[in-house]
């Protein structure tokens, strides 16, 4: 390129404008002489003369609107960008390999690597300075744009970088795949590129046609169990295979222990099943799903997935506050009272007696007075009992709101046919029951023949209506359990809740009645039962269904509030399970050194990543009334084990605790490729778009790009300052020598 300045006069005129200008001109002229010839030819007024001429000449060549243009190129070397997609699926082993007999398949990265070499870009870095740029970028931002390999891919984000660095970009080429699964189109920046006149060079890589392939996508462990106590684990697995395939999953356990279970994967689809497990030991172990490879697959680095699971020994404490003792509550307090992870307290309000029933040691003697002594009960079940006398008081409806809005207890509602709860629709307690009641018939309905649950869908994939450990068997067993002959006068759910089951036949103008419902009401879960006949359900075969169910209530509800917990502090967070690229809220419920709830001070949560950064989150208290809540919200960026540390300047103790982020499954591999998203984006910009194969040729094509434009700079004659300046300094002069020659 010459960088040597070339510079020409332009102006802009028409015939018209030329012709006036000699007429002007010849007129000027003849009036000079005239009056030089007035003046008996003197000299100076010959100089005045040719001083008026030069000026008019001058006024009438502005008006051609002048103007000094000097064109040149710059002596810096446009700039090449390149972009190469790094994102998980650039992992997936799809193209074919040169050397078949001892890998049959290369992987996308591999071939996007040859665009990374300086010596690939030696033929054109004369005319280029060539930028080799990767992406997604790990930043401390964590914008969605900025994710690391394991999070999304944000082709928007990427390329819009190139547009907002003011850096002489010729020419721009694009490796990837084309699957972008965060950001706006791309296709939307196509337009800009073309305005800049910036081709986009594209080299989609990777097969259009997902290759066969099973991929474990999920593993739904809990943070934690109990040990002696079963657990379900549900897995997720997605086949790309044409046709049906039976498959023997291994899921194994970190102390030794393995389960196989025969799962049946349909084409083309997701199959979710589950495993039960019952640790015997506390302990930390790690699950792991693993899917044997089938003989088609060519994908076999997903065929498995892993979590952490912490099994603790403890006890939850249960409390049971009723009226009459019915059948429904004996067998309930004899339930809890003989699972061995359960710690049961019952206090017994009936009216007719002096003081509260019980007598053994599982009986309390008052509702507890103390805040901190109630703050210990980690789920509450009110009975057939309301606001009266003998029975619950306003201020204990308030403590018991608290508990669970704070607190994260959980709270069951269980009514009876004296219809007791129907006080409390006007107590504290009302926002936190989860359906509307019919105020005119307060006790109920009864029926001397049996009556059936049946599980909505919500009901079907809830783990506490989970009785057997396949869908079709849970099924059966409930539509096998024996029925009840009475349940609460309800009319409906309310909005936010999540109905299990409803009556098998009853409806009313809202629908089938709702017999058991759930909801979350601030840190804590609410669990309506609209029946007392699930003591039934030991009919023919004891405590199998009834025991079960009772106990999956109590760990669920108590799940959140037993996530970590220390001697002052307690934390616990959601989602239960959370996941890359989720919000994950964070509490904790601090007391300070002497025992009560903190209300005002300093509390942080030091949250350590897998890679080792170190994030120090400030806690809010959730008001003087919140029980010592204090909140916070953690954007989740890696995937894995998370450390945390809990700890607040008006106590010695912290809480040391972790979680688990399972990877995201936005970045996965084994995917195809979208070779039009990057076809579309060369269309439009003017550049060209050339498969893998030929990437050999792409040198080529970035040599035809066009030159750079010329830089040019235009000096308007005709309204510069100095120019101007002159013209009056003429004028000036030319009036100053009419005065000195006694002209005027």
């Amino acid at each position: 390129m010459d960088p040597t300045p070339h510079s020409y006069l332009t102006v802009s005129s028409s015939s018209l404008m030329i012709a006036a200008t000699f007429l002007s001109l010849a007129i000027a002229v003849a009036l000079g002489y005239w009056n030089w010839r007035r003046s008996q030819f003197r000299t100076g007024v010959l100089f005045l003369e040719m001083l008026r001429f030069a000026t008019i000449a001058g006024l009438l060549f502005l008006l051609q609107q002048p103007e000094w243009t000097t064109e040149y190129r710059p002596s810096e070397k446009p700039n090449l960008v390149v972009l190469i997609d790094r994102s998980r699926s650039m992992e997936t082993r799809d193209i074919p390999s040169a050397d078949i007999a001892s890998e049959p398949f290369q992987s996308r990265e591999s071939v996007a690597k040859q665009l990374e070499s300086d010596a690939y870009w030696a033929r054109v870095s004369d005319r280029f300075e060539v930028a080799i740029e990767g992406f997604p970028l790990l930043t401390d931002k964590g914008d969605s744009a900025s994710v690391g390999p394991s999070g999304g891919t944000n082709l928007y984000d990427a390329l819009e970088s190139v547009l907002n660095k003011d850096r002489g970009v010729q020419a721009v080429v694009l490796a990837s795949d084309g699957d972008w699964n965060r950001g706006k189109p791309p296709v939307e920046l196509a337009s800009r590129f073309r305005s800049k006149g910036i081709p986009l060079f594209t080299v989609p890589i990777g097969s259009e046609t997902r290759l066969p392939d099973l991929e474990a996508i999920s593993l739904d462990a809990p943070t934690f169990g109990v040990a002696g106590k079963s657990l379900r684990i549900p897995f997720t697995i997605e086949s790309a295979l044409s046709r049906d395939h039976v498959a023997q999953v291994t899921v194994e356990f970190s102390n030794g222990d393995k389960e196989i279970k025969e799962v049946r994967l349909r084409p083309m689809s997701r199959t979710t099943e589950s495993i039960s497990w019952t640790p015997k030991e506390p302990g930390d172990y790690t699950i792991k799903v693993i899917v044997p490879p089938h003989p088609e697959e060519s994908l076999r680095e997903n065929n498995s997935i892993a979590a952490p699971i912490s099994i603790r020994q403890e006890k939850l404490r249960v409390l049971i506050v009723e009226t009459s003792p019915r059948w429904e509550y004996r067998y309930l307090r004899n339930a809890l009272s003989r699972d061995p992870g359960v710690e049961v307290a019952c206090l017994l309000l009936h009216p007719l007696l002096e003081k509260p029933g019980g007598g053994n040691r599982d009986y309390i003697s008052e509702f507890p007075s103390d805040p901190e002594e109630l703050s210990q009960f980690d789920v509450v079940f009110l009975g057939d009992i309301g606001i009266a006398e003998k029975q619950l008081t306003e201020e204990q409806c308030q403590q018991l709101r608290g508990l669970v809005e704070f607190q994260a207890t959980g709270l069951v509602f269980l009514p009876g046919s004296m219809g007791h709860q129907r006080s409390l629709l006007d107590s504290p307690l009302d926002p936190l029951i989860p359906v509307v009641l019919d105020q005119t018939n307060p006790k109920g309905v009864g029926a001397k023949g049996s009556m059936h649950f049946e599980l909505t869908e919500s009901g079907r994939r809830s783990l506490l209506t989970k009785l057997s450990d396949t869908d079709e068997d849970n099924l059966q067993v409930w539509s096998g359990l024996p029925g009840f002959q009475w349940y609460a006068p309800v009319l409906r759910s309310k909005a936010g809740t999540e109905t299990l089951a409803v009556h098998q036949e009853t409806a009313n103008e809202y629908g089938r009645i709702p017999l058991i419902v759930t909801k979350t009401f601030g840190a804590g879960k609410v669990l309506y039962m609209g029946t007392d006949g699930a003591w039934r359900w030991r009919r023919g075969v004891e405590d199998k269904y009834h025991y079960r169910f009772w106990g999956q209530v109590v760990r669920w509800m108590a799940y959140q509030r037993n996530m970590a917990k220390g001697e002052n502090i307690r934390f616990y967070y959601s989602p239960d399970t959370p996941s890359l690229g989720q919000r994950l809220m964070l509490k904790a419920n601090v007391m300070s050194d002497s025992g009560e709830p903190l209300t005002q001070g300093t509390v942080t949560a030091r949250i350590e990543t897998p890679s080792g950064q170190l994030t120090v989150l400030p806690m809010q208290s959730a008001g003087t009334d919140s029980w010592g809540l204090f909140e916070g919200s953690y954007d989740i960026r890696e995937s894995g084990k998370h450390r945390v540390s809990i700890a607040t300047t008006e106590s010695t103790k912290t809480l040391e605790a972790e979680f688990f982020v399972q990877g995201s499954t936005e970045e996965r591999i084994g995917l195809a490729a979208k070779p039009k998203v990057l076809q579309e984006l060369s269309r439009v910009t003017g550049g060209e778009s050339i498969p893998a194969g030929r990437i050999s040729e792409l040198g080529d094509l970035i040599l035809r790009v066009p030159d750079p434009p010329l830089v040019t700079k235009r000096w308007q004659l005709w309204a510069h300052p100095i120019v101007m300046t002159v013209f009056i300094g003429m004028l000036t002069t030319f009036w100053i020598g009419r005065k000195w020659l006694g002209m005027l």
